[in-house]
């Protein structure tokens, strides 16, 4: 599920150009750093993990570590940051789908009505069970790895276009030293965003202690490593004159294939269409299941805390995430570019990937800030365990978002963190109220942990 989420080829294929008007040929070294950043990040997330399994994830983690207001806060940023996914990969899919028809095929379809249908997969798989999404999650991820990576090693094996260099895995190779690394650094980060979803899968794996941190580390590990390899071979592919040349609307991929193996352009195309399912899916299991949680804890209405007996499931909320997903993509889409133009549906991806970038970034400072304080209260502080890797952490996440705000100078983008501001003010607001009404529902945030999970099941 983490894998998925962070979707290998859709952050391969659309991502890196984002770097490269900053960081240049040196993008390649620009997603080592932040393999390395996420890894030190993901310390203090595995601490809590570990420590308190539950499908909260996040919310429960800062509710044990900084109290229970905070947590709210948390759950809320975290709406923001994984609701929002699905719609933004509904308008990409439907974007993507609609400019390549019209190109290769000449079909024009609008793009809202093809991101519609995987919308509608999507919801059935989730009420279908767990097991029946993250199967096909794999496959999926499978698919596209199998794909980019044989791409990657047919650039690679043909020795790219001025022969293969290790120089764009150097900072040296920047063009515009060191403020171009840092920019490069901020739309890199992007990719690696989910790469903690497996945390929200606490309820349901067997000895989510164990297991969960291990997957959290490992899909980091094994998707950064891959991100580095690929886009290495691109720049390599393309040269690095052309690489100085992309810019966010590029296709790089699509002109590797065409210059280096002409029979992949479909396969690419599906993989780019697969990888956004799989975001798609895994972003809508990770936010029923912390709405659901919330509501098992009264902080949210009773109904969302609804489980299937048989297949573990909760139902309501995860048809409220499906209709939300839908109904918000439609809203962005025609106010931001018309529903049968693709720009409305990329404006849907570009809009509502920075909102959500913003939501998740303070999450991740959040939980880092809380694992030192919860083990420290503890008794069972470890200095570079609990200590300096948390907080640097914190730290790293703390100078993204700032650097994130900072680079964007074009609106809606600079409206979009006072978005942040008036939601985080409203879910603050909500949490006074429940503090002054209802002081017994607050104190029962973060409660619910795999070890004493008693959902309310249908029948």
């Amino acid at each position: 599920m983490s894998a998925a989420i962070m979707g290998p080829a859709v952050s391969t294929f659309f991502n890196p150009q984002f770097s490269t008007p900053f960081s240049g040929e040196a993008t390649p070294f620009v997603y080592l750093a932040c393999l390395v950043a996420i890894l030190v990040v993901s310390s203090g997330i595995v601490e809590m993990a570990r420590e308190l399994p539950s499908a909260g994830a996040f919310y429960t983690y800062v509710s044990r570590g900084l109290g229970p207001r905070a947590g709210l806060v948390t759950g809320g940023l975290m709406f923001v940051a994984y609701a929002l996914l699905p719609p933004a990969e509904l308008g990409l899919i439907g974007s993507y789908l609609q400019s390549t028809l019209r190109t290769e095929v000449n079909i024009d379809v609008p793009w809202w009505l093809i991101g519609i249908v995987p919308a509608g997969v999507m919801i059935v798989l989730a009420l279908e069970g767990i097991r029946a999404s993250l199967r096909t999650a794999l496959m999926l991820f499978a698919t596209e790895v199998a794909v980019v990576g044989l791409l990657a090693i047919i650039v690679v094996g043909h020795g790219g276009r001025n022969g293969l260099s290790l120089h764009p895995l150097s900072p040296t190779a920047s063009p515009h030293g060191f403020h171009g690394l840092a920019t490069g650094f901020v739309f890199a980060a992007l990719s690696f965003v989910g790469f903690e979803a497996a945390a929200t899968l606490g309820d349901e794996v067997r000895d989510p202690r164990r297991m969960v941190p291990r997957a959290i580390l490992l899909s980091s590990a094994l998707v950064g490593l891959i991100y580095v390899f690929c886009v290495w071979a691109e720049v390599n592919g393309l040269g690095a004159t052309a690489t100085n040349r992309l810019n966010g609307g590029s296709t790089p991929w699509n002109d590797l294939a065409s210059r280096y193996a002409a029979w992949l352009k479909w396969p690419v195309i599906a993989a780019s269409v697969s990888s956004m399912f799989a975001v798609m899916i895994n972003s809508a299991n990770g936010i029923a299941r912390i709405l659901s949680t919330m509501a098992r804890e009264g902080l949210l209405p009773r109904t969302l805390a609804a489980v299937d007996r048989r297949r573990l499931t909760p139902t309501r909320a995860t048809l409220a995430t499906g209709l939300f997903a839908i109904g918000c993509a439609l809203i962005v889409g025609a106010t931001s570019g018309g529903l049968d133009d693709p720009a409305g549906g990329s404006n849907v991806y570009g809009y509502l990937g920075f909102l959500l970038t913003l939501g998740v970034l303070p999450v991740y400072a959040l939980t880092n800030l809380a694992a030192a304080r919860y083990f420290a209260r503890l008794g069972r502080f470890r200095l570079v365990r609990h200590g300096l890797l948390p907080i640097a952490g914190a730290g790293l996440m703390v100078a993204l978002l700032v650097g994130q705000i900072v680079e964007q100078t074009a609106a809606p983008y600079t409206w979009l963190p006072w978005a942040i501001v008036a939601w985080v003010g409203a879910v603050g607001l909500g949490t006074l109220w429940l503090a002054r009404t209802r002081p017994h529902q607050l104190r029962r945030a973060g409660a619910v942990l795999a070890a004493d999970l008693s959902p309310v099941c249908e029948h």
